[in-house]
């Protein structure tokens, strides 16, 4: 834990990333990231109440491997 009581979970075992983290792990910039999720059809986001979106980090990973541009 940190100093401020929150705890600390590696990105590798988080079911679900931030945009800052998902930037990070995936070396893709945060507006493409916008971008992408913003469609509706999109498949690694999850959106929470009702303006938030999360990235799901397996659907995440999938979607990367099965593409070769985005």
């Amino acid at each position: 834990m940190s100093d401020n009581n929150t705890v600390q979970v590696p990105i590798p075992e988080k079911v679900c990333l931030t945009f800052e983290e998902a930037a990070a792990y995936s070396n893709i910039g945060i507006v493409k990231l916008r971008k992408l999720t913003g469609d509706p059809r999109c498949s690694f986001i999850l959106r929470v109440g009702q303006g938030k979106r999360i990235i799901k980090r397996k659907e995440f990973e999938e979607y990367i491997s099965r593409n070769i541009e985005i």
